[in-house]
Protein backbone atom coordinates (compact mmCIF):
# COMPACT_ATOMS: atom_id res chain seq x y z
CA UNK A 1 0.00 0.00 0.00
CA UNK A 2 1.31 3.42 -1.10
CA UNK A 3 1.65 6.64 1.60
CA UNK A 4 -1.20 8.14 -0.27
CA UNK A 5 -3.58 4.90 0.01
CA UNK A 6 -2.86 4.29 3.68
CA UNK A 7 -3.13 7.93 4.47
CA UNK A 8 -6.71 7.74 2.80
CA UNK A 9 -7.98 4.62 4.44
CA UNK A 10 -6.38 6.53 7.92
CA UNK A 11 -8.99 9.56 7.17
CA UNK A 12 -11.62 6.76 5.97
CA UNK A 13 -11.08 4.35 9.55
CA UNK A 14 -10.84 8.15 11.34
CA UNK A 15 -14.31 9.23 9.68
CA UNK A 16 -16.36 6.95 11.79
CA UNK A 17 -17.36 8.11 14.58
CA UNK A 18 -15.45 6.87 17.09
CA UNK A 19 -12.17 6.39 19.34
CA UNK A 20 -9.44 4.02 17.39
CA UNK A 21 -6.78 3.01 19.53
CA UNK A 22 -3.39 3.45 17.98
CA UNK A 23 -2.81 -0.34 17.99
CA UNK A 24 -6.05 -1.25 16.08
CA UNK A 25 -5.09 1.57 13.45
CA UNK A 26 -1.54 0.00 13.42
CA UNK A 27 -3.07 -3.52 12.93
CA UNK A 28 -5.97 -2.37 9.84
CA UNK A 29 -3.41 -0.46 7.91
CA UNK A 30 -0.23 -3.02 8.05
CA UNK A 31 2.05 -0.60 9.54
CA UNK A 32 3.83 0.28 13.46
CA UNK A 33 2.20 2.61 15.67
CA UNK A 34 4.72 4.98 14.88
CA UNK A 35 3.97 5.22 11.38
CA UNK A 36 0.40 5.63 12.56
CA UNK A 37 1.80 8.88 14.74
CA UNK A 38 3.55 9.94 11.86
CA UNK A 39 0.35 9.66 9.44
CA UNK A 40 -1.95 11.31 11.86
CA UNK A 41 0.88 13.93 12.18
CA UNK A 42 0.58 14.19 8.24
CA UNK A 43 -3.59 14.39 8.32
CA UNK A 44 -3.21 17.02 10.58
CA UNK A 45 -0.80 19.15 9.03
CA UNK A 46 -3.40 18.96 6.06
CA UNK A 47 -6.37 20.21 7.79
CA UNK A 48 -8.00 17.71 8.85
CA UNK A 49 -8.37 18.16 13.58
CA UNK A 50 -7.66 14.77 14.47
CA UNK A 51 -7.91 13.99 17.99
CA UNK A 52 -5.93 12.01 20.84
CA UNK A 53 -6.80 10.80 23.90
CA UNK A 54 -4.81 8.93 26.92
CA UNK A 55 -5.63 5.87 28.64
CA UNK A 56 -6.89 2.16 28.39
CA UNK A 57 -10.12 3.18 26.27
CA UNK A 58 -8.25 6.65 24.76
CA UNK A 59 -7.59 6.72 20.65
CA UNK A 60 -7.75 8.65 17.62
CA UNK A 61 -11.15 10.42 16.33
CA UNK A 62 -11.56 12.53 13.80
CA UNK A 63 -13.26 15.97 15.68
CA UNK A 64 -14.95 19.34 14.46
CA UNK A 65 -12.19 22.31 13.54
CA UNK A 66 -12.74 25.87 12.85
CA UNK A 67 -13.63 25.13 8.94
CA UNK A 68 -14.55 22.15 7.35
CA UNK A 69 -11.43 19.38 6.78
CA UNK A 70 -10.13 19.39 2.99
CA UNK A 71 -13.06 16.73 1.61
CA UNK A 72 -14.22 16.35 -1.97
CA UNK A 73 -17.46 18.73 -1.13
CA UNK A 74 -17.43 22.34 -0.13
CA UNK A 75 -19.22 23.96 2.26
CA UNK A 76 -22.82 24.24 0.04
CA UNK A 77 -22.59 20.59 -0.73
CA UNK A 78 -21.98 19.72 2.80
CA UNK A 79 -24.93 21.63 3.85
CA UNK A 80 -26.91 20.36 0.78
CA UNK A 81 -25.94 16.62 1.89
CA UNK A 82 -26.68 17.20 5.47
CA UNK A 83 -29.96 18.60 5.59
CA UNK A 84 -31.57 15.72 2.63
CA UNK A 85 -29.82 13.29 4.79
CA UNK A 86 -31.88 14.74 8.17
CA UNK A 87 -35.07 14.53 5.90
CA UNK A 88 -34.94 11.36 4.85
CA UNK A 89 -33.93 10.33 7.97
CA UNK A 90 -37.45 11.03 9.33
CA UNK A 91 -38.65 8.26 6.78
CA UNK A 92 -36.65 5.12 7.06
CA UNK A 93 -35.70 3.57 3.43
CA UNK A 94 -35.45 -0.28 3.39
CA UNK A 95 -32.04 -0.83 2.45
CA UNK A 96 -29.86 2.10 2.76
CA UNK A 97 -31.63 3.57 6.29
CA UNK A 98 -28.98 2.70 8.41
CA UNK A 99 -26.67 3.72 5.99
CA UNK A 100 -28.03 6.86 5.40
CA UNK A 101 -28.08 7.32 8.94
CA UNK A 102 -24.00 6.19 9.57
CA UNK A 103 -23.30 9.41 6.59
CA UNK A 104 -25.31 11.91 8.58
CA UNK A 105 -23.27 10.73 11.96
CA UNK A 106 -19.64 11.13 9.88
CA UNK A 107 -20.97 14.74 8.26
CA UNK A 108 -22.42 16.10 11.02
CA UNK A 109 -19.02 14.85 13.62
CA UNK A 110 -17.13 17.15 11.52
CA UNK A 111 -19.19 20.36 10.26
CA UNK A 112 -18.06 23.29 11.30
CA UNK A 113 -20.88 25.30 14.17
CA UNK A 114 -21.50 28.34 11.24
CA UNK A 115 -22.51 25.45 8.92
CA UNK A 116 -24.43 23.06 11.95
CA UNK A 117 -26.19 26.35 12.19
CA UNK A 118 -27.43 26.31 8.67
CA UNK A 119 -28.25 22.80 8.37
CA UNK A 120 -30.80 23.24 11.13
CA UNK A 121 -32.33 26.08 10.18
CA UNK A 122 -32.39 24.53 6.49
CA UNK A 123 -34.25 21.62 8.05
CA UNK A 124 -36.44 23.39 10.15
CA UNK A 125 -37.80 25.22 7.31
CA UNK A 126 -37.83 22.37 4.82
CA UNK A 127 -41.00 20.60 4.32
CA UNK A 128 -41.35 17.31 3.41
CA UNK A 129 -43.99 14.60 3.75
CA UNK A 130 -43.12 12.10 7.06
CA UNK A 131 -44.75 8.64 7.92
CA UNK A 132 -47.63 8.67 10.68
CA UNK A 133 -45.71 6.32 12.61
CA UNK A 134 -42.16 7.62 11.90
CA UNK A 135 -41.75 10.94 13.15
CA UNK A 136 -37.93 10.50 14.58
CA UNK A 137 -36.00 13.65 15.34
CA UNK A 138 -32.74 13.21 13.11
CA UNK A 139 -30.56 14.84 15.84
CA UNK A 140 -31.82 11.78 17.85
CA UNK A 141 -30.92 9.74 15.57
CA UNK A 142 -27.43 10.94 14.36
CA UNK A 143 -26.42 11.16 18.97
CA UNK A 144 -27.30 7.31 19.10
CA UNK A 145 -25.58 6.55 15.75
CA UNK A 146 -22.21 8.06 17.53
CA UNK A 147 -22.98 6.72 20.50
CA UNK A 148 -23.31 2.81 18.61
CA UNK A 149 -19.95 3.11 16.95
CA UNK A 150 -18.19 4.45 19.94
CA UNK A 151 -19.44 2.06 22.32
CA UNK A 152 -20.57 4.76 24.57
CA UNK A 153 -23.39 4.76 27.04
CA UNK A 154 -26.11 6.77 27.00
CA UNK A 155 -29.11 8.58 28.65
CA UNK A 156 -32.53 9.52 27.20
CA UNK A 157 -36.20 10.19 28.54
CA UNK A 158 -38.43 7.53 26.89
CA UNK A 159 -42.32 7.41 26.27
CA UNK A 160 -43.78 3.54 27.21
CA UNK A 161 -47.15 2.86 25.75
CA UNK A 162 -48.96 3.69 28.38
CA UNK A 163 -47.73 7.45 28.43
CA UNK A 164 -45.35 6.81 30.93
CA UNK A 165 -42.28 8.77 31.19
CA UNK A 166 -39.04 6.80 32.09
CA UNK A 167 -35.07 8.04 32.24
CA UNK A 168 -33.29 5.07 30.58
CA UNK A 169 -29.46 5.00 31.15
CA UNK A 170 -28.50 2.21 28.11
CA UNK A 171 -25.67 0.90 25.94
CA UNK A 172 -26.67 1.19 22.86
CA UNK A 173 -25.97 -2.20 20.09
CA UNK A 174 -27.66 -1.21 16.78
CA UNK A 175 -30.25 1.16 15.15
CA UNK A 176 -32.92 -0.86 13.16
CA UNK A 177 -34.91 0.55 10.58
CA UNK A 178 -37.95 -2.07 10.36
CA UNK A 179 -40.76 -0.48 7.91
CA UNK A 180 -41.93 2.79 8.95
CA UNK A 181 -40.24 2.85 12.31
CA UNK A 182 -36.57 3.67 13.63
CA UNK A 183 -35.64 1.17 16.70
CA UNK A 184 -32.82 0.75 19.27
CA UNK A 185 -31.70 -2.09 20.90
CA UNK A 186 -29.41 -1.68 23.70
CA UNK A 187 -28.69 -3.11 27.11
CA UNK A 188 -30.39 -1.07 29.69
CA UNK A 189 -28.05 -0.77 32.35
CA UNK A 190 -30.53 -0.39 35.60
CA UNK A 191 -32.75 -3.15 34.74
CA UNK A 192 -29.83 -5.33 33.99
CA UNK A 193 -31.73 -6.73 30.73
CA UNK A 194 -31.90 -6.59 26.34
CA UNK A 195 -34.43 -3.43 25.55
CA UNK A 196 -35.76 -2.28 22.02
CA UNK A 197 -36.69 1.02 21.91
CA UNK A 198 -39.08 3.10 19.35
CA UNK A 199 -37.53 6.15 18.41
CA UNK A 200 -39.79 8.26 18.16
CA UNK A 201 -40.28 8.21 21.73
CA UNK A 202 -36.96 8.82 22.71
CA UNK A 203 -36.21 12.09 23.76
CA UNK A 204 -33.32 14.09 25.26
CA UNK A 205 -30.76 11.75 24.23
CA UNK A 206 -26.95 12.24 25.52
CA UNK A 207 -23.57 10.20 25.39
CA UNK A 208 -22.21 10.18 28.60
CA UNK A 209 -18.61 9.42 27.71
CA UNK A 210 -18.66 6.59 29.83
CA UNK A 211 -17.42 3.40 27.38
CA UNK A 212 -18.94 -0.01 27.50
CA UNK A 213 -17.55 -3.21 26.22
CA UNK A 214 -18.81 -4.90 23.01
CA UNK A 215 -22.28 -7.03 23.59
CA UNK A 216 -23.80 -9.63 20.75
CA UNK A 217 -26.91 -9.23 20.95
CA UNK A 218 -29.59 -12.16 21.40
CA UNK A 219 -28.97 -14.79 18.76
CA UNK A 220 -26.21 -13.21 17.30
CA UNK A 221 -28.52 -11.18 15.06
CA UNK A 222 -29.67 -7.94 16.24
CA UNK A 223 -32.49 -7.45 12.70
CA UNK A 224 -33.78 -10.64 13.59
CA UNK A 225 -34.23 -10.23 17.37
CA UNK A 226 -35.95 -6.74 17.09
CA UNK A 227 -37.83 -8.01 14.25
CA UNK A 228 -39.23 -11.23 16.70
CA UNK A 229 -39.95 -8.78 19.46
CA UNK A 230 -41.93 -6.82 17.21
CA UNK A 231 -44.33 -9.47 16.16
CA UNK A 232 -44.57 -11.21 19.57
CA UNK A 233 -45.57 -7.66 21.26
CA UNK A 234 -48.22 -6.29 18.35
CA UNK A 235 -50.22 -8.73 16.13
CA UNK A 236 -50.32 -8.41 12.74
CA UNK A 237 -52.76 -8.62 9.99
CA UNK A 238 -53.82 -8.58 6.38
CA UNK A 239 -56.77 -6.09 5.23
CA UNK A 240 -59.17 -7.53 3.08
CA UNK A 241 -61.31 -4.40 1.48
CA UNK A 242 -63.37 -3.00 -1.68
CA UNK A 243 -61.82 0.76 -2.35
CA UNK A 244 -64.11 3.66 -4.54
CA UNK A 245 -61.27 4.37 -6.51
CA UNK A 246 -59.77 3.49 -9.66
CA UNK A 247 -56.63 0.92 -9.24
CA UNK A 248 -54.02 3.47 -10.61
CA UNK A 249 -55.67 6.31 -8.05
CA UNK A 250 -55.37 3.61 -5.34
CA UNK A 251 -52.06 2.81 -6.03
CA UNK A 252 -50.58 6.28 -6.19
CA UNK A 253 -52.49 6.80 -2.87
CA UNK A 254 -51.39 3.63 -1.15
CA UNK A 255 -47.84 4.09 -2.47
CA UNK A 256 -44.89 1.84 -0.77
CA UNK A 257 -47.80 0.13 1.21
CA UNK A 258 -49.77 -0.95 -2.10
CA UNK A 259 -49.90 -4.35 -1.50
CA UNK A 260 -52.32 -6.58 -4.39
CA UNK A 261 -54.81 -4.74 -5.99
CA UNK A 262 -57.50 -5.75 -8.30
CA UNK A 263 -60.12 -3.98 -11.00
CA UNK A 264 -63.67 -4.37 -9.46
CA UNK A 265 -65.52 -2.61 -11.82
CA UNK A 266 -65.13 1.06 -13.38
CA UNK A 267 -64.47 3.60 -10.17
CA UNK A 268 -64.03 0.09 -7.73
CA UNK A 269 -60.91 -1.74 -6.63
CA UNK A 270 -60.14 -4.30 -4.40
CA UNK A 271 -57.05 -4.76 -1.71
CA UNK A 272 -55.35 -7.51 -0.01
CA UNK A 273 -52.64 -5.23 1.77
CA UNK A 274 -49.06 -6.03 3.33
CA UNK A 275 -49.78 -7.56 7.18
CA UNK A 276 -49.58 -4.89 9.86
CA UNK A 277 -50.78 -4.09 13.08
CA UNK A 278 -55.19 -3.10 13.19
CA UNK A 279 -54.10 0.70 13.86
CA UNK A 280 -52.24 1.18 11.24
CA UNK A 281 -54.40 -0.30 8.64
CA UNK A 282 -57.10 1.26 10.01
CA UNK A 283 -55.19 4.70 9.22
CA UNK A 284 -54.26 3.95 5.71
CA UNK A 285 -57.87 3.10 5.05
CA UNK A 286 -59.18 6.32 6.62
CA UNK A 287 -56.81 8.32 5.18
CA UNK A 288 -57.45 7.25 1.59
CA UNK A 289 -60.44 10.40 1.11
CA UNK A 290 -62.61 7.45 -0.42
CA UNK A 291 -65.11 5.13 0.44
CA UNK A 292 -64.48 1.70 1.35
CA UNK A 293 -65.76 -1.62 2.14
CA UNK A 294 -63.79 -4.12 4.39
CA UNK A 295 -64.44 -7.72 4.38
CA UNK A 296 -61.68 -9.16 7.36
CA UNK A 297 -60.52 -9.74 9.27
CA UNK A 298 -62.64 -9.43 12.01
CA UNK A 299 -59.82 -7.38 14.45
CA UNK A 300 -60.07 -4.49 11.77
CA UNK A 301 -63.64 -4.22 11.54
CA UNK A 302 -63.55 -4.03 15.66
CA UNK A 303 -61.28 -1.39 15.87
CA UNK A 304 -62.52 0.49 13.01
CA UNK A 305 -66.21 0.24 14.44
CA UNK A 306 -64.33 1.32 17.70
CA UNK A 307 -62.72 4.44 16.07
CA UNK A 308 -66.28 5.52 14.54
CA UNK A 309 -68.13 5.53 17.87
CA UNK A 310 -64.94 7.64 19.39
CA UNK A 311 -65.25 10.19 16.45
CA UNK A 312 -69.51 9.59 16.88
CA UNK A 313 -69.15 11.05 19.99
CA UNK A 314 -66.91 13.35 19.67
CA UNK A 315 -68.93 15.75 17.01
CA UNK A 316 -71.73 15.05 19.18
CA UNK A 317 -73.81 12.17 17.20
CA UNK A 318 -76.65 10.64 18.29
Amino acid sequence: MSDAARLLRLLSLLQTPREWPGSELAARLGVTPRTVRRDVDRLRDLGYPVEASMGVLGGYRLGAGAAMPPLLVDDEEAVAIAVGLRVAARQPVAGIAEASVRALAKLQQVLPSRLARRVSSLTSATSAPVSHDSAVDPGQLTVLAGAVAARERVRFAYVANENVVSKRHVEPVQLVALGRRWYLLAFDVERDDWRTFRLDRVSSAVATGARFAPRVPPGGDAVAFVTQQMYDTAPTFQARATLRLPVELARARLADFCGELRVVDDGWCSWLSPEDTVEYLGFRLTSLGCEFVVEGPGELVEHLRGVGERIGRAVGWP
